[in-house]
């Protein structure tokens, strides 16, 4: 075993602090990380503090994770050590049902180990990237191009791979008129991915005290839903809505945006059941689905594809020791639009 350093949750009331986890030692088919830059996710607050239940304390949280390998085991073909990589919202599968063999591991039949706040085969708690190293079968291992910094690399873990899936499963493209609902953290990667993608994308948001944002992130309208004219302007505009939003929306209203054939994908978590009005989804054969995250072929074709364009998380670096307020900055969004720690100061 390997200890390391990290920021934990005690407890579900309590902030976090720096403590010492235990790493496994490095196995046949392993890689161990230098972890150096981890992306804060607002799934990190709510499961620390205890808001979608079943949580392990003390609790390292962080699965938008990048950094280098330092050691690999003597089975290991994809890595070797120096190589830029990451890690993202799951660490293993089961490998044997039929999602799992599609490279789908997100819809894993019994469940994804997710990064942190599960148990691994080895019995133990699995914790995250708010850690100086983390040890990681290569088969859920992703390679960061050179051509994207580490830094704004780390989001697209979770942040990138949960706009990208459903933009690129549904479409998004040349010729498609494709919305995004809120500009936050996930909402500004799907400004981005989707516009270069090719789509005419337009930002849907509460107000427009982030026109400029989006504007200049790639899309080319902006409008505010807190005004009811919006959805009788935009009414039967769009192929494609992305939602990123948590707070519980009138659901049909965004419906009655959609033409004919149209969907709406919701990649947000309302805290409450959302109702649905039969008339909203029949009305144009309209649909309503839902996506989570991306399998490792996926979010390696997403990485890719970040390269390419150059596209990269905005981000805001801090330290360690800042952490407890950037999470009170996140609930209060007042961020622009990605926090990552910087793990050397976890040390320190």
């Amino acid at each position: 075993m390997r200890t390391v350093h990290a920021y934990a949750a005690p407890s579900a009331t309590e902030p976090l602090a720096p403590t010492t986890v235990e790493r496994r030692d490095v196995g046949p088919h392993d890689v161990l990380i230098g972890i150096k830059y981890a992306g804060i996710c607002h799934s990190d607050i709510h499961t620390a503090r205890g808001e979608w239940g079943g949580a392990l304390y003390p609790l390292v949280p962080g699965h938008e994770i990048a950094g280098v390998v330092e050691e690999v085991g003597p089975e290991v073909t994809r890595y070797a050590v120096g190589d830029r990589v990451g890690v993202g919202c799951f660490v293993d599968s089961c490998r044997e049902c039929a999602n799992c063999r599609a490279g789908e591991e997100q819809y894993c039949d019994r469940g994804e180990t997710g990064t942190y706040n599960a148990v691994g085969r080895d019995g133990r708690p699995t914790a995250g990237g708010y850690s100086t190293h983390i040890v990681v079968d290569e088969n859920y291992v992703l390679r960061i191009p050179d051509a994207l910094e580490l830094d704004v690399a780390a989001p697209l873990l979770c942040a990138g791979i949960t706009l990208y899936s459903p933009l690129s499963h549904w479409g998004a493209g040349p010729g498609k008129k494709v919305a995004v609902v809120g500009l936050g953290g996930l909402g500004h990667m799907g400004v981005k991915i989707a516009a270069a993608m090719g789509a005419e994308v337009t930002v849907l948001s509460q107000s427009l005290k982030k026109q400029e944002d989006g504007l200049r992130l790639g899309a080319q309208h902006y409008h505010a839903t807190s005004d009811p004219a919006t959805f009788e302007q935009l009414r039967n505009s769009f192929d494609l809505i992305v939602s990123t939003v948590s707070a519980n929306v009138d659901i049909n209203a965004y419906l009655g945006l959609l033409k004919v054939n149209g969907t709406l994908v919701l990649v947000g978590l309302p805290e409450n059941p959302i109702p649905v009005a039969a008339f909203s989804v029949v009305q144009n054969r309209r649909s309503l689905a839902g996506s989570k995250i991306g399998g490792i072929r996926e979010t390696q074709e997403m990485l890719e594809f970040c390269a390419e364009h150059g596209l990269g998380a905005e981000i805001e670096v801090i330290d360690a020791s800042q952490v407890n307020e950037a999470w009170e900055r996140v609930i209060a969004s007042d961020v622009r639009y990605r926090f990552v720690i910087d793990t050397a100061t976890l040390q320190g």
